[in-house]
């Protein structure tokens, strides 16, 4: 081996090293072909980190995407695309569309989809869900049930307050099927003191088969829901 090709070895080796410690796995991955290619084609120094910056960019962008997606716990992953509009015709389409932008979870305002089982209200909860994690934005996203649940176990541990703090670094929480089942007089109230916490905060969005006069049913008390 040439004393050049003896350096160049050495070089490659202590460059990975930097690249590993520095945690820039993309530019691990992809300088000698984006090297090559920049000999090749006669780029500039700076066209070349461009070119490998603006790949590491879009892979740990890509990575947070789906880091969001699997933090959010959405049961069945949709998108509106599968979502048949026609099955539906007085959905506001345009309205549920303006949604997937976001613009609610800057306002931190809430979604509720009331309409009987069947109609598709979990199907775009989970895409507005989905289209947030897009964004960046940190969801949860909960089985009403499953979710009040979790609120009796965490007051029973003492640790309520902890647990709605962690709800309120969240972007979204969404609340499906409230309403199929009723709660307990402590789970109704742990649910409101949810609610009265993430309100303003935290945008919401809520399925349900009940109207808003019926919540009674699910609250036990008017002063609640």
């Amino acid at each position: 081996m040439k004393p050049t090709d003896q350096i160049a070895v050495v070089d490659k080796v202590v460059l990975e090293g930097y690249l590993k410690k520095l945690y820039l796995s993309t530019f691990l991955r992809h300088h000698e072909a984006y090297a090559a290619e920049a000999a090749e084609s006669n780029q500039s120094y700076s066209r070349f980190l461009l070119a490998l910056a603006e790949q590491e960019v879009l892979e740990r962008e890509a990575r947070r995407r789906q880091r969001r997606l699997k933090e959010a716990k959405i049961p069945v992953v949709k998108d509106l695309t599968s979502f048949d509009f026609d099955m539906m015709p007085q959905l506001n389409q345009k309205k549920i569309r303006q949604l997937l932008s976001g613009d609610y979870m800057e306002k931190a305002e809430p979604v509720i989809l009331i309409g009987n089982p069947g109609l598709g209200k979990t199907h775009i909860a989970t895409a507005l869900a989905v289209a947030a994690t897009q964004q960046m934005c940190r969801v949860r996203f909960f089985n009403a049930a499953a979710l009040v649940n979790e609120l009796l176990q965490a007051q029973e541990e003492g640790r309520i307050t902890p647990f709605i703090n962690k709800m309120l670094k969240h972007h979204l929480i969404v609340i499906d099927e409230l309403g199929f089942i009723p709660f307990s007089t402590m789970g109704a109230h742990l649910m409101f003191q949810l609610c009265s916490a993430l309100y303003e905060r935290v945008a919401l969005i809520v399925t349900t088969n009940l109207k808003f006069a019926d919540w009674t049913q699910v609250f036990g008390e008017a002063k609640i829901s």
